[in-house]
């Protein structure tokens, strides 16, 4: 195969097919995502099959089980995908709405309208269900997609891939809109990420070491984060029933996202037998904890914390537990070792819950809330296509609304500038 033909050509056809987008109302583009749902729900065997191939050659390879899980689509897990795709169909339709014109000194007329991006580069590892989930956000926001999933889930990728082509099919749709990288071929990717006069915005989802590494070749713009080191502030007059739950919450739930708790911060004044029913419940759910030097005096089952665990997200069973001296101290923290997605505070004073909102410069911030609802589907976005930590563009997690741009419309009868 002649890599650099191979993506030339998709990214042609995927540019060109984004022209025709705009033909296609919300009734049109609905109907084909009602489609997509009927030929998953219909071919679901074939799907798993497709999988059991990919899951088959990962385990020669000896990959991780997280992994693996990762990689694994179920009944239940195809049909959470159709759900996706069933709410993202009941979400207004974000296009060609204009703001109300303003007329101005000069005579014109002016509005903003709201229109697709272009053409998205979706970069993926793992997750099949990315797949569904980025073709029907890119489509219903009237954007051309080129996915390139991991090589480890090919097979289940292609299966997708073609049905969503039926469907864009069955609503007379251009199937071009949809694009999937079928090499493995890492070379690909690298000349992909040079595509700048196709491609409009890259958006990776995966580990860091993926993320870095299109950072560095990438020539595109892109919509990211690396880390999700993400903290939960007890302050000093917190409802201990708040705290309490929201701690255990946002770090246990479920471990390996990012939008989980991984590291606690407490402040002095908060009573120190409720910190350490925190701290019990904490590693009785089989946390390990990495504390402070006055962490480990009120709790010896504790591990002294190295400078390095600050940073750390661990995706993992560990977590990082500090007593800061005031809320100025734990905002200072997190401004040093956070990773600006998501951040939470548990208190009862309203100036303290100001002052870190302003403060705390994440993507999310979250007051008496857990930290695992930092995410579309839980924003009411339908899925999400990532979460961005960057400040330009989207910021947060990225839905339908975060995959369209706006363009001034300027109005007169027949205004000349003197």
């Amino acid at each position: 195969m002649n890599i650099k033909k191979s993506i030339d050509e998709m990214c042609s056809k995927a540019s060109k097919s984004r022209l025709v987008v705009g033909d296609y109302d919300i009734r049109q583009k609905n109907a084909m995502l009602n489609n997509l749902c009927r030929l998953i729900k219909q071919n679901e065997s074939k799907i798993i099959s497709c999988n059991k191939k990919d899951l088959v050659i990962a385990k020669k390879k000896q990959l991780s089980d997280s992994f693996i899980d990762r990689m694994t689509l179920s009944p239940d897990r195809i049909n959470s995908m159709i759900k996706c795709i069933r709410h993202i169909i009941k979400l207004p339709d974000p296009l060609y709405k204009k703001t109300k014109a303003i007329k101005l000194e000069n005579g014109i007329k002016l509005s903003q309208m709201r229109v697709p991006i272009g053409t998205i580069a979706i970069i993926y590892e793992s997750r099949p269900n990315v797949t569904i989930d980025a073709a029907s956000l890119c489509l219903k926001s009237g954007n051309s997609v080129i996915l390139k999933g991991g090589s480890d889930t090919l097979n289940t990728n292609r299966y997708l891939v073609k049905l969503i082509e039926s469907a864009l099919r069955e609503q007379c749709m251009n199937n071009d809109l949809v694009q999937l990288v079928k090499t493995t071929n890492r070379q690909a990717l690298r000349y992909l990420l040079k595509k700048v006069d196709h491609i409009d915005v890259v958006i990776p989802r995966g580990g860091k070491s993926l993320i870095e590494m299109i950072m560095q070749e990438s020539k595109i713009p892109m919509i990211k984060h690396l880390d999700g080191n993400c903290h939960v502030f007890i302050d000093r007059g917190a409802d201990h029933r708040i705290a309490f739950d929201v701690s255990l919450n946002s770090k246990v739930q479920r471990l390996g996202v990012c939008n989980a708790m991984e590291t606690l911060l407490i402040h002095e004044k908060y009573p120190v037998k409720k910190s350490v029913e925190i701290l019990s419940a904490l590693r009785d759910s089989g946390i390990e904890i990495r504390g402070c030097s006055r962490i480990k005096k009120i709790f010896s089952k504790s591990k002294i914390a190295k400078e390095s665990d600050w940073y750390k997200e661990y995706l993992g069973p560990v977590l990082s537990v500090k007593v800061v001296k005031s809320l100025d101290d734990a905002i200072l923290h997190i401004s040093k070792y956070g990773s600006m997605h998501t951040d939470a505070i548990i208190s009862q004073d309203k100036d303290a819950v100001k002052a870190f909102m302003q403060k705390v410069d994440s993507s999310s911030v979250m007051v008496n809330t857990s930290t695992r609802f930092a995410d579309g589907y839980e924003y009411g976005l339908g899925a999400e296509i990532g979460i961005s930590t960057d400040k330009l563009h989207a910021r947060g997690p990225v839905g339908l609304i975060g995959l369209t741009n706006q363009k001034y419309i300027v109005t007169s009868n027949g205004k000349i500038r003197q």
